[in-house]
């Protein structure tokens, strides 16, 4: 017992370790890729700290596996490096037995993680789906470029000729004002200050000493010209702050969804198009019976009816083709439905099912190269972790197009890796890790043989 659960140990501070650095890369990822929707928005940091949370629900979904591997890797290497595997075994132990409380906790991450993918996951996706719409209908904080017309406000073209980057002061400013379309107002002033009212809702432009022009458009004879010291525009400054919507104002897709809430979904696209096809066969038998009362009607009048059987029959026709092109739309289009939800059902019990695989392929990989570091463990887990996830994401495009089968789509990465771990987990079982001929040469019946071989088998015994 006390050997399991120093084993165990050894997994448990390689497998935290890796588990942080993962989520460190993958969250560094996400800032780099949405930096540039979040800066300039005026978001507060519990936005910015809700969005980072929600975040990082995927981020587990995907390191955990990854980290399982790792932790294997540097745990039954750190213990053939210090020659403790040799001397379980030479209490006795089998790598068999070594290996099983590795898989013990690699069970109860499984199902762990399998939890968090079907109940935490779907909610944090849906919700970070709803903010990130929240946060991208926020118009950028009000930038005026010397010389350069600002637009940012709908309704108002705003120019200024200085501007000072310590403060809101403007120098030189001009504003045409197109939210009347029946009259076109031109400000001009000599200098201004910008500010946004405590709830960003209105936009206010304090002018000092300059001038208004109005023209009605309607009767171009009606021009006003005033002069003022001070004056105050309140401009409609909507969209630049933050606002939440309902938490149902969209509708949940594939990952926002359990496995059972999607189970219902293709029960219900299977009846939509189970209907269709009956729909489409009773079509077709609807015509064929418009077609035996044509023939009667030929048959009993030919000359009468020949003039109305033929572009009636190709009219029919017509219209039996666009009838049943429609059914086989909505038949095709409830299929890909149907493959999207079973892709992303297989994928909540493949992706957790996937630190099983890596403890087969990491603990036999370790102890062959003896060495701990998590240098040498991040080395070798690179080229799988590349595999899996090139099997993983290429399944899941074919089976969403129908070209292979969700459930294929989905394990293919696992079977793969599944049977080079048990390879090497039972070259790592014996003795002597080498793969004899002669042992292989045993399940060849005699009569299959060549005379060398029985030779070198009798050589062997």
């Amino acid at each position: 017992m006390r050997l399991y659960l120093h084993i165990i140990r050894a997994h448990i501070g390689p497998f935290l370790f890796a588990l942080s650095t993962l989520m460190f890369i993958f969250l560094l990822q996400f800032i780099m890729k949405f930096i540039d929707q979040l800066v300039g928005k005026g978001l507060s940091w519990f936005v910015i700290g809700e969005l980072v949370a929600l975040s990082l629900a995927w981020m587990v979904v995907l390191a955990v596996p990854m980290a399982v591997l790792v932790a294997s890797l540097m745990a039954f290497g750190g213990l053939a490096s210090r020659n403790e595997i040799t001397a379980m075994k030479a209490c006795g132990m089998s790598f068999y037995r070594m290996l099983a409380p590795a898989l013990i906790l690699s069970f109860g991450i499984t199902y762990l993680l399998f939890q968090f993918d079907n109940k935490v996951l779907p909610e944090a996706n849906h919700q970070l789906k709803t903010l990130m719409y929240d946060i991208r209908r926020i118009k950028p904080t009000l930038s005026i470029v010397e010389g350069m017309f600002s637009q940012d406000i709908a309704g108002y073209s705003i120019l200024a000729k200085k501007t000072d980057e310590y403060s809101n002061d403007l120098r030189g400013v001009t504003i045409y004002d197109y939210s009347d379309p029946s009259t076109n107002v031109v400000v001009t002033a000599q200098s201004g200050k910008v500010s946004f009212t405590p709830d960003y809702r209105r936009l206010i432009m304090d002018l000092s000493t300059g001038e208004i022009h109005q023209l009605n458009i309607r009767e171009p004879d009606l021009y006003r010209k005033i002069r003022f010291t001070n004056h105050r525009i309140i401009m409609s400054a909507e969209g630049f702050e933050f606002e939440r919507s309902e938490e149902n104002a969209f509708s949940r897709g594939g990952r926002e969804l359990s496995a059972g809430a999607m189970l219902s979904d293709v029960d219900s696209l299977e009846h939509l198009s189970a209907e269709a096809r009956a729909t489409a066969l009773g079509l077709i038998r609807d015509q064929t019976d418009n077609r035996s009362v044509l023939s009667n009607a030929l048959a009993a009048d030919p000359a009468a009816a020949a003039a109305y059987a033929i572009p009636h029959a190709i009219l029919e026709a017509r219209n039996l083709n666009t009838a049943i092109q429609n059914q086989l739309l909505v038949i095709r289009y409830n299929q890909e439905q149907i493959n999207t939800f079973l892709v992303e059902i297989h994928k909540k019990y493949s992706i957790p099912f996937a630190c099983i695989v890596f403890i087969f392929l990491g603990a036999p990989l370790g102890t062959m190269a003896r060495k701990g570091t998590f240098g040498t463990a991040a080395t070798l887990s690179l080229g799988f972790f590349l595999l899996y996830w090139s099997c993983l994401i290429g399944g899941e495009k074919l089976a969403v197009r129908g070209l292979l089968a969700p459930w294929l789509g989905m394990w293919v990465a696992n079977i793969i890796l599944m049977i080079a771990g048990a390879y090497l987990t039972v070259r790592v079982g014996r003795e002597n890790p080498r793969i004899r001929w002669t042992v292989i040469q045993r399940f060849i019946p005699r009569s299959w043989r060549s005379p060398r071989a029985d030779e070198t088998e009798d050589a062997a015994s």
